[in-house]
């Protein structure tokens, strides 16, 4: 490209100002958003963009994935519902452009009127709302399968990190141990960052604060168990003789 042409392409981009007109802004609005899990690109208004991210946020939290398969899974869970949601807005969306079409103003029996437009939209739509059937069936599929992927993920993980726990729970112990006979143990060598399973790191302080919650907790059992014990000795006692 010569610097001539160049000079033409700078003083035509210098012209354009973007979309002035009520429709072109509107075309504009339309623009496509690159998803941040995935990179795919997905046309949304910007005030569907962010209840579809909303949306997505909060079904991801409640699923709480570790670790890249869960996430994707957990995006998938997500679109998959967004998509049921937006199939019944179209089912709702058809039944009432029937209502409208076929509902005559003044009619004498408005209740019948509205079952009778009811009938004709099913009629006039039925091949739209087999497809839209076969649409959200095809939904449920992939939702339950991901779903149940997930979850065999995550007590997969869960399970990893349980034993992770109690492994250093014993090992924090044994290093207490070896520290009151004046030997130095180190507990963390044998968890290096590789071995550690999604979802746990191993923390000396961490586990020693759950050694002191559950001997706590051994504490209250017995005192309350104790309590019990005792308030039913007292009920015992305060009892008057049987009468022979």
């Amino acid at each position: 490209m010569t610097q001539a042409q160049l000079a033409a392409n700078r003083a035509n981009a210098q012209l354009s100002t973007g979309p002035r007109t009520g429709e072109g802004k509107k075309r504009s609005s339309l623009n496509a958003f690159r998803h941040g899990l995935t990179g795919q690109i997905v046309i949304h208004t910007p005030e569907d963009q962010a209840a579809f991210q909303k949306h997505c946020d909060a079904i991801r939290k409640a699923l709480a994935p570790v670790g890249p398969l869960e996430i994707d899974l957990a995006q998938s869970i997500a679109e998959d519902k967004w998509r049921l949601h937006r199939a019944r807005a179209l089912e709702n969306s058809i039944f009432t452009l029937g209502y409208q079409r076929h509902c005559h103003p003044g009619a004498a029996h408005p209740q019948l009127d509205a079952a009778l437009a009811q009938g004709r939209t099913w009629i006039e739509q039925a091949k739209n709302l087999q497809l839209l059937t076969i649409y959200e069936q095809r939904i449920h599929r992939s939702l339950q399968k991901n779903m149940a992927e997930l979850r065999a993920l995550q007590a997969q993980r869960q399970q990893a990190v349980a034993e992770a726990e109690e492994k250093a729970r014993l090992l924090v112990q044994l290093a207490q141990y070896e520290a009151e006979r004046g030997r130095n143990y180190d507990p963390a060598s044998d968890f290096p960052p590789e071995s550690q399973p999604l979802g746990f790191v191993f923390s000396k302080p961490a586990v020693l604060r759950r050694l002191q919650l559950d001997r706590r907790l051994t504490q209250a059992r017995e005192i309350v168990w104790r309590g019990y014990l005792r308030s039913d000795q007292a009920q015992e006692s305060a009892d008057p003789p049987m009468l022979s």
